[in-house]
């Protein structure tokens, strides 16, 4: 009797066995799914960020350009003023350059 028991409780065993990897299975198989279903996503998200930068880059430059043109003209009508702009604009970056250094040397 008890070989008959230990027999069936195998038996049940090996059912329980073969459902647990028949259930592990599938959700293996249901994880693979949406694992594919995110990566395509975020494919699609990626290519349309890459087109948006895209049109960002191009439409920059074409501002950029433009700035350009403009202060091309500028220059070219107004050469002594552009000048003066200049020179006052590279002393003023010079005076904030010296002024940041002189105040890292109290720090030291």
């Amino acid at each position: 009797m008890t070989n008959t028991n230990n027999r069936s409780l195998r038996a049940n065993t090996s059912g329980y066995g073969d459902e647990a990897m028949g259930i592990a299975g599938q959700a293996l198989e249901s994880t693979r799914e949406l694992a594919s279903q995110a990566i395509g996503k975020a494919g699609e998200k990626v290519r349309d960020l890459r087109y948006g930068v895209q049109d960002l880059a191009s439409k920059g430059a074409s501002r950029v350009g433009g700035y350009a043109q403009a202060t091309g003209r500028y220059v070219s009508e107004q050469p002594v003023k552009s000048a003066l702009i200049a020179a006052a604009v590279g002393a003023a970056v010079a005076a904030l350059v010296l002024a940041m250094r002189r105040n890292r040397r109290y720090y030291y």
